[in-house]
Parts: C-alpha cells; structure tokens; sequence
C-alpha cells in the first residue's frame, strides 16, 4: 500500500466531508459518517444502513450511537460509532478512546432494553423507532457488533466478550481499512475464517495438487452449523464473486423447500443429496493431524463461488425456523488460485458447477453487457450544453481511478472536474434504485442498496430489456435528476426519520400516478426539475410521511416499509395531483426516437382529469379488461379498435404494470367499461362509482 495513495484518499475524504457541510447538516462527523456509510454500502460491506446521531444521559455516564443497521433474516444488529477529528496526516487512536466509544453504544442498546423508546421526544425519530426495535428484538438477536468509523488510525482492541448473554463483535473501519475497501476496493482480503475458533478444531481434508501451479484443491465436509455460522458472520461479502449474488439468495422456491424438507426429515443425508459449495481461497492454514492426516485451520478471503443457496438457506433454517443443523453436513470443494488469474478461474468454475441451470453472461455485474453500454453511453452522451457529462462509476473506484489519471496534468484535472464533477456521478446501484422507484417498487428500493440490486439484476435477467441506447440513457438520467431533486428537497426538509424512504415512496407515487409518464426530455435538457415539481414533492413528502406512519400502525417502520404489502396500501392512499400541473406533467410534444419504445415522452398534453383517468385504469384487473374487450366486440357495444386498446391495457394489468395506459388509452377504455358494464354483460363497478361520485 502506498503512503502517498493513502494519504492522498485521506485528503480527498475529508475535502468531501467539507463539501458536504449545510445548514441542514452543520457537524462534520455526521457528514463523515453518512458519506461512509453510503460508500461501505455501495461496496457491499454493509446493507440497509441507517445514520442515526442519539446520545443521551445514563445514571452517571452516556449512551452515544451514530448510525445501525438491523438484518431481520439472520437476526443480527449492527450498531455504528464514529470518531472523526479531521486531522491529516491521521493519528493513532488512543485505545481509552475506542473503548469509551464502544462502551457508549453498548450503554445505548441497554437502555433501549430497559424503555428508552418512551423517554425519547418526539417519539416518531428513527433513534425511538430503533429504540423500540431493540427492546422488542433482544431475545431473538443472534449478535450484536459495535462498527467504530474512523478517519484516525485503531490499533489493537479487546473489546467485551457478551452483551446481556448475547456475543460481542467489534470492528473498525479506520482510515488504513477504509482505504482498503474504497479506494483499492480489495473487500474479500477482509475475511478470515479461522476454523478452530468456529468449530473448535480444524477442517480434516484431502490435498489435490494440480499438474501446474494454476491452482491447488482441498476436499472436505463442513458441518452445516459452521457454514451457518460464517454467513451469519460475513454475509454476502462471502459471495463477492458468486456469479449469482446479485440475483437474489431467495433463489427458486422449490429447491429451497427440498433443501428444507431435507434438513427436517434426512438430516444426516444432506451430504448425500447436495451438491455441495465450491469455494475459492486467496490463502489457507493447513497442518498435520496426529492420525497422519491433514487439516485445514483458517481460510483467508473466502469467497463462495457456486453454493451460495445452499448457504444461505440453511442459515435462514437455523436463524428464521430454528432447524437443528446438528447432523448436517456439506460438501465443500476449496480452490487455492495460484499462477491462474482469480476473475477467470471463478467465472470458469461458476459456468462448469452450474449446467443445470445455465449461467448467462448478464449474470456478472460489474462485467454485464447492460453495465457495460450504461458506462459506454455515459462517455459518449453529453450535455445539451456540450460541455459536461455524467459519470457511470460501472466498477468501485472507476471515478477515482478516472480523477487520479487526470491529475497528471493540472489542465487535465480541471477539464475532468469540469466535465463530470462529482455530483454527476452515479453507480450500480444508484440505476438500481432510481428505475426500481420510477417502476413502482419502492418497497425493493428500502430494503437497501445490495438486495434492491440483486433484486434488479433479477428482473432484467426475467425480463430483458432491448440493449439501451442514447434515449434510454436520456431518460434515465432524467429519472436521476428527479430523484436528486426529491433526496435534497425532502432532507431539506428535515424529517425526524425515513427521508431516504419517503424519497422512494414519493418518486414512486409520482411516477405511479402520472403513469410513469413525464417530460423527459425537459428534464434531461435543463437538468433541474421546476419548482412547481419541487413544490409538489415538498407537498406529497409532507403527506406521504403521515400515511406511511398510518400504514405501519404498530410495526416496525423501517421494515414495514420493505414490505410489498406497504407498498399496495400506499397506492390507495396517495395524495392527489391538481392543476395546474407542472410542467413536466404537463407537457408539450417531444421530439427524438427511443428504439423500439418510440419517443422519450408521447405526444400532447395532460390534466389531471388524465391521470385520474390512468389511475382508474389501473385499479381493474387484467381478467375484467378481457371480458370488456370480448364481450363488448361481440355484442358491438364497442367498436373493435377500442377493443383492442382494452386487450392491450389488459396485457399492462397480467404484467404487473410494468407499462402503463396512456391519456389517449385511458380515456376511450372507461368509456368502454361504463358502456359495457351498462349493457348489463360484465360487472366491472365502474357505474356504481360513477353514480357514487354523482352525488351531493
């Protein structure tokens, strides 16, 4: 590691925390602590995170936390203190330092134990809302871990062994490690699996060397309650490589119920019947038994690279059902890569361990085509002004890569700031999360960074999409520029909790009711949304905040709102557009072509009376639309070209609707509803609606 690099990262990281001092957000280890915390997200260190600044007096001491994040699947709570000086060069840490930090956040949880939820004012803030998940989740908790962020140097630290019968982990993320993981990205050199500590004694194995120096191969059987245990522990940073990590560990349901049944009724054949995992090693401890066999005593960066199924499903066996794991063993295939290159020997693993169910080129990440044309259209799409471009960061730590390229020459440097300043840069798994809001799925978008892209990843894999071209690119980045908008307008607004959730909700109620029609093109060309769309935003984040809150009732907040079923009681319950809209609601004809998707924006303008009338549409179900069209054909109620338009919008309603009525669908539709409900041949409700609406 380079001391000028690292000095360099140190540098570049409290210059952000600088840049993104406000009025809203005036202490710089709050900014510290939200920049990192976003950034550890994006590397897939950490999932769902949520900053929250709560301290408070305790008998004759403090509680102080600076953030957590709470994963229900494997019952595991992460709580997050931060020490941020802003010192350069950075300083060593004085142990009494970490330590008070670590005891402060363990202080906090006790009295979240003991009722700190009903102290707490107002007691709708995310530190009561966390406060209330600790007190009712502590019996279940498999695991709490004190995370110390840190912009100084940590040095080593005992921290306590149990909390309330529960085990203690503490990590630090200092200066020295951030660097590792965000500016070198190096994330699986992080794990370390000492088996003796997990299991109590080494993994007994069988050695086969290779003919060459490529790789060397180690064959075992891991007790599943030991493989459990390092999910629980590292989670999906395990699968950094797996070729189906960003495609969702659901996984299919029926292999998930055998593996199941398997556990519940033939433990002890679980070998016999699974395929086991393959993994891949960057180093491995191995010794000599005394029975003159070999064992494997710790593995470093492990990474499983086919089996992350079978993981994580046995994990969800022992944590959500309470499955004995006892008698469960698995095959396990360890891969020490040696001369041969790592991203080449795991993709030829995965395509030969994976026949049964044919791993397509998209299911990379980083390396997908669909990624690859964003990062293409990205430095090939400027500006209406020519002069600036938006950055598609496609792998960790291209922009600074990018930016350190250009600082070679200080006219290259201001010419590369100039073009894609930071804040037009965007990720993965920021295109994940403004097309899953914009495709009504804000329910995905809050269950964090890496699961609403693994979940993305799915629906392309399930429903690709024609290869993007410069209009989708357009409209993307205009999809982005609203977003933006909404983030910073309802932080501005300073909610005690759930902004970046409100954010989702509202985009998506924006684009649900305006049938996911907007002027693209305005937005793409100016780069800034309207104030009447700000002012809209600021309207429906005001209401969308109460009905949320309504919604939960008595459940938890931050997970009611991951919740689909959250997502389908919004929907009736969001505010009402009125006129005059915005004008990017309210748009004129729009030029240029989308591929096969025609252009950006349909032709013509709207009311509100055609968004209510879309909204309308969108409340009948595929099977009615059916019945209208058919019926209404037959009978010549209606004309067979509106027939038709009601097949069509019934194809919307079967696909979930994806896609949307248009003004110009919508309108002859209901007609035709009304028309056919009225010749007494379907009962759609639409008249008793009418007639309802009628009165007084």
């Amino acid at each position: 590691m380079s001391n000028d690099a690292l000095t360099e990262f140190h540098q570049d990281l409290v210059a952000e925390v600088e840049e993104g001092l406000s009025t809203e957000e005036p202490f710089s280890a709050n900014v510290f602590t939200r920049q990192v915390l976003e950034r550890l997200e994006e590397a897939g260190q950490f999932d769902g995170t949520f900053p929250v600044y709560q301290e408070g007096p305790i008998r004759n001491t403090s509680y102080r936390i600076d953030g957590y994040t709470y994963d229900e699947e494997r019952a595991r709570l992460d709580l997050f203190t931060t020490i941020y000086s802003g010192d350069l060069p950075a300083g060593k840490l004085p142990a009494a330092d970490v330590t008070r930090a670590l005891e402060r956040a363990l202080r906090f949880a006790s009295a979240c134990v003991d009722g700190l939820a009903s102290l707490l004012e107002p007691s709708n803030t995310d530190a009561s809302d966390l406060a209330r998940l600790i007190e009712d989740e502590a019996k279940n908790l498999s695991a709490i871990r004190i995370v110390l962020l840190t912009d100084g140097v940590v040095g080593n630290i005992t921290p306590p062994i149990e909390w309330r019968e529960k085990p203690v982990e503490f990590e630090a993320y200092d200066i020295v490690r951030l660097f590792r993981v965000l500016g070198e990205g190096e994330t699986r050199a992080d794990i370390f699996v000492d088996l003796v500590a997990f299991a109590g004694k080494g993994l007994p194995c069988l050695h086969v060397p290779a003919e060459n120096d490529e790789y060397d191969a180690y064959l075992a059987v891991l007790p599943g309650e030991v493989l459990s245990r390092v999910y629980e522990r590292y989670g999906v940073r395990l699968l950094e490589l797996n070729v189906r990590a960003f495609l969702g560990l659901q996984g299919r349901k029926s292999v998930n119920a055998e593996l199941r049944r398997t556990i519940v009724d033939q433990p002890s054949m679980f070998l016999a019947f699974n395929n086991g995992i393959v993994a891949t090693v960057d180093d491995l401890d191995v010794v000599h038994n005394p029975v003159g066999g070999i064992e494997i005593r710790s593995l470093k960066g492990l990474q499983i690279v086919n089996g992350g199924q079978t993981t994580a499903s046995l994990h969800r066996a022992r944590r959500k059902d309470s499955l004995s794991l006892e008698h469960v063993a698995v095959p396990v295939k360890i891969i020490k890569v040696g001369g041969a290159d790592l991203s080449e020997m795991v993709s030829s693993i995965s395509r030969a361990a994976n026949r049964q169910n044919t791993v397509q080129l998209a299911d990379f990440s980083a390396n997908d085509p669909f990624h690859q044309q964003i990062e293409t259209l990205a430095n090939t799409t400027w500006l209406n002004d020519g002069k600036g471009r938006w950055f598609y960061e496609r792998s960790r730590g291209s922009y600074l890569a990018a930016e350190q390229k250009a600082a070679y020459k200080v006219s290259d440097t201001k010419v590369f700031r100039q073009q894609t300043p930071k804040q037009r840069r965007f990720s993965k798994l920021d295109v994940a999360r403004y097309l899953s809001a914009w495709e009504s799925l804000p329910d995905k978008v809050c269950l964090g960074g890496q699961k609403n892209f693994q979940i993305f990843m799915q629906r392309l894999k399930d429903a690709p999409i024609p290869p993007p071209d410069q209009n989708w690119f357009k409209r993307l980045i205009a999809i982005a520029v609203l977003y933006r908008a909404a983030e910073k307008k309802i932080k501005s607004m300073k909610f005690p909790a759930y902004g970046s959730q409100i954010t989702a909700y509202v985009v998506a109620g924006i684009a649900h009711s305006s049938g996911g029609r907007v002027d693209f093109d305005r937005l793409w060309s100016k780069q800034t949304i309207s104030p009447e769309l700000e002012q809209v935003i600021a309207d429906w984040a005001s209401k969308l905040d109460a009905v949320l809150r309504e919604s939960a009732g008595q459940k938890n907040p931050s997970e009611w709102y991951k919740k689909a079923d959250c997502w389908k009681d919004i929907q009736e319950k969001l505010p009402e557009l009125s006129d005059p809209l915005p004008p990017e609601l309210s748009y004129m004809t729009a030029s240029g072509s989308a591929g096969a998707s025609g252009t950006m924006i349909p032709k013509g303008t709207h009311t509100v009376a055609d968004y209510d009338r879309i909204a309308r549409c969108m409340k009948i179900p595929a099977a009615i639309w059916l019945e209208v069209a058919e019926r209404g054909q037959q009978s010549n109620t209606i004309h067979w070209t509106v027939a038709n338009i009601c097949r069509t919008i019934a194809g919307y309603a079967a696909g979930g609707w994806q896609r949307k009525p248009t003004a110009k669908q919508a309108k002859p539709a209901l007609e035709a509803v009304i028309t056919v409900e009225r010749s007494g041949l379907v009962n759609a409700g639409l008249v008793a609606l009418e007639a309802e609406a009628d009165q007084p």
